[in-house]
């Protein structure tokens, strides 16, 4: 893999409520940013481990995973394996992750496994800089788990589903964004929101985008993820959207979320210099 001089994107993806899409989010915007050439790696923090399976990973051949990094008994390049993506890597997950905060709670450093993990393979003679990104995907809960990974990251990414209860919970998650940034992370910040599961069948679906537009203002990205059968179906075949239907509407609205980001990472780049 070629080095690159750029250091990487750290992007938490969390919602601590489930079914909003953001593991199909971690998986197509992983394979979206990879597809337009930059180099990827998705880092599994879910014990489900959907971002994983997704991906053709089987986990049950998987001796080591991201539980292994917690607790200190692997270091991050020894987890890491390449998908069936181009410049598109991950870090599975296995279920032994519903017992890390357990074996971690008593430990000074909890807080900062991941982001020492991610450190040491920076230092490492196989660096972190080879990826332009990298995406992490969260549990659905705002346990230690997903602090760990804002602690890791430079910023979060927030899905949100189109659906009456949108707004609900969003308060609580961009709470523990900002104690997290004010205890353990002073350079963390919301990305932005990317609202998913939009069906133009239904007036209810065009409301709560006009509604979180309202009330979050430009943190919200202009694509918006629609419901797409294809992209339901590419998980169960073991493929990220953008390989089984790369014509579908979903894989478009991922590339061009894709592209979204890398303009706003440019602009807050030009805005920081």
């Amino acid at each position: 893999m070629t080095m690159l001089t750029k250091s990487p994107r750290v992007l938490a993806l969390a919602n601590q409520k489930g079914g909003v899409g953001k593991t199909t989010t971690a998986i197509n915007l992983g394979t979206a940013l990879a597809a337009i050439g930059e180099n990827v790696l998705i880092v599994d923090l879910d014990p489900q481990g959907n971002a994983s399976t997704g991906l053709g990973i089987d986990r049950r051949s998987r001796k080591r995973s991201t539980y292994d990094v917690l607790v200190g008994e692997a270091g991050l390049g020894d987890v890491v394996v390449e998908t069936a993506v181009p410049r598109l890597w991950v870090a599975p997950s296995t279920l032994d992750l519903l017992g890390v905060e357990l074996e971690i709670a008593a430990s000074s450093n909890r807080a900062f496994r991941l982001r020492e993990a991610i450190a040491r393979y920076a230092a490492s003679t196989e660096a972190l800089p080879q990826f332009s990104y990298v995406l992490v995907d969260c549990p659905p809960s705002l346990n230690l788990l997903t602090i760990n990974a804002m602690s890791a990251s430079h910023s979060v990414l927030v899905p949100l589903q189109c659906e009456f209860f949108a707004l609900e919970g969003l308060s609580q998650l961009l709470s523990t964004v900002e104690q997290v940034k004010t205890s353990l992370n002073p350079e963390l910040t919301i990305h932005g929101i990317v609202l998913t599961m939009f069906d133009a069948r239904n007036n209810l679906s065009g409301q709560v985008v006009a509604d979180v537009r309202q009330h979050m203002g430009e943190t919200v990205y202009e694509t918006v993820i629609p419901r797409n059968v294809r992209v339901s179906e590419a998980p169960s075949y073991g493929k990220p959207a953008l390989l089984y239907d790369l014509k579908c509407t979903g894989s478009q609205a991922y590339l061009r979320l894709a592209s979204e980001i890398i303009q706003r990472e440019r602009r807050l780049r030009a805005e920081a210099a």
